[in-house]
């Protein structure tokens, strides 16, 4: 019949839409320098400080480099869920949600003014270079796999590494340490540690 023909070509219309409604799919990018980094790189939308970029072009890279780009809002990062590699140390960053991002094996987010990091979702994790911020606590129990550790030049006042037994390099020194538990049976595997510059610390828990 005719309303069901009519009927049918408004389902093909609507399945003819899909794709495209996919593909223009935007991610919010509120910060201007970490917007404009993403267009000069092929990962925007191809307008310029509008704001948003092209989810499809974001969400199967592996590798971002954002190092020492001004930056001071990583918002966005949340639908990069393919990244493994994050390097986004040296900028102003005040705050880093990555709880999306659970493919992370490696993030340098050094030399910022972080407060506060969570990194419980990401338990690939395998190495984690947060020194030179402004952390007061760090919850590494989830990350089972992190071999290196440079947590310095932080607030620390306390640090559980019992769970972390792939670690091998630890740099924890220049925080206010009172508290630093290493019995993760993986001891005689370090390679490097160095703990110095805790005026607080008087013992360390070892294996």
């Amino acid at each position: 019949s005719l309303k069901t023909i009519t009927f049918m070509k408004k389902i093909q219309l609507i399945l003819l839409c899909l794709p495209l409604m996919t593909l223009a799919q935007q991610t919010y990018v509120p910060d201007d320098n970490f917007e404009a980094y993403l267009e000069s790189n092929g990962m925007g939308d191809g307008v310029a400080n509008n704001d948003y970029v092209l989810t499809t072009n974001i969400n199967t890279v592996s590798l971002l480099m954002v190092h020492n780009q001004n930056i001071s809002d990583l918002t966005g990062i949340e639908d990069f869920t393919s990244l493994s590699h994050l390097y986004c140390g040296s900028n102003n960053l005040q705050s880093l949600d990555i709880s999306n991002n659970i493919s992370l094996t490696y993030l340098s987010a050094a030399g910022n003014h972080i407060s506060s990091l969570d990194v419980t979702q990401n338990t690939l994790l395998n190495q984690l270079f947060c020194n030179g911020n402004l952390l007061t606590n760090l919850d590494v129990s989830q990350n089972i796999s992190l071999s290196v550790l440079y947590c310095d030049d932080n607030q620390l006042t306390t640090l559980d590494l019992t769970k972390n037994t792939s670690l091998s390099s630890l740099y924890c020194f220049q925080n206010q340490l009172t508290s630093l538990d290493l019995r993760n049976g993986n001891n005689s595997n370090m390679n490097y540690f160095i703990a110095h510059s805790n005026p607080n610390l008087s013992c360390i828990s070892v294996d």
